[in-house]
């Protein structure tokens, strides 16, 4: 929802598409933000990724949004896609070891603080945006720039050493796989998007090719 048109209606649908499968949608919302958390988790959403979390504070407050009191800040409504509209029974009590929460940090002050981040309680992992990141360190538009990754990756190992999930986006498959291979739990290689251009250039391009 950050970076994409998407609204609550066309979340719904996609989540309704994911239903008859065993993935886990992981929807990033717009914002940290109680209310927008709130509608999303009473649509069934079972993990978020929450865009720009700078401090401590910041990460306490996007878990507290996915907990009921006294744990939290969600309010209550027990008629909901997430309940099945009423059907289950045990939500209240499970919903919490059920629900993933992500956070990203985007900037080096960020990823200066990702130890104490990334260990607040309820939160399930951390994820690296090279590109903000880049664009705060002066280098807007090279996400692969060695200095980015000189910032990521002691961060990185930091928060694998205290066993905490960490992940990032990268649109270099070799990297990809040598991040992986690092202890990287989780990393996003290409986006359907992007491929689809590609694809479709590629095929432009062959047919212009051949033409006599």
């Amino acid at each position: 929802m950050e970076h994409s048109p998407n609204d609550y209606f066309s979340v719904l649908g996609q989540l309704q598409a994911f239903s008859a499968s065993n993935t886990t949608a992981i929807v990033r919302p717009e914002w940290n933000d109680p209310v927008i958390v709130k509608r999303l988790l009473d649509l069934g959403v079972q993990g978020l990724l929450f865009p720009m979390i700078q401090t401590v504070e910041e990460a306490q407050k996007a878990v507290a949004a996915t907990r009921y009191p006294p744990h939290g800040i969600r309010g209550v409504s027990g008629g909901t896609r997430a309940t099945k509209f009423g059907r289950v029974t045990d939500y209240v009590g499970s919903v919490d070891a059920e629900t993933t929460v992500i956070l990203q940090l985007e900037t080096a002050a960020a990823v200066g603080r990702a130890v104490e981040i990334g260990t607040v309680e309820g939160v399930s992992g951390i994820f690296f945006g090279p590109a903000d990141i880049a664009a705060d360190i002066g280098l807007v538009g090279q996400p692969m720039h060695a200095d980015v990754w000189a910032l990521i990756k002691p961060a990185a190992r930091a928060l694998m050493d205290q066993g905490i999930p960490v992940g990032t986006l990268v649109m270099d498959t070799g990297f990809a796989v040598e991040l992986l291979n690092d202890g990287f739990t989780f990393v996003a290689c290409a986006t359907d998007t992007m491929l689809l251009a590609k694809a479709s250039d590629a095929a432009l391009a062959a047919v212009k090719g051949a033409l006599t």
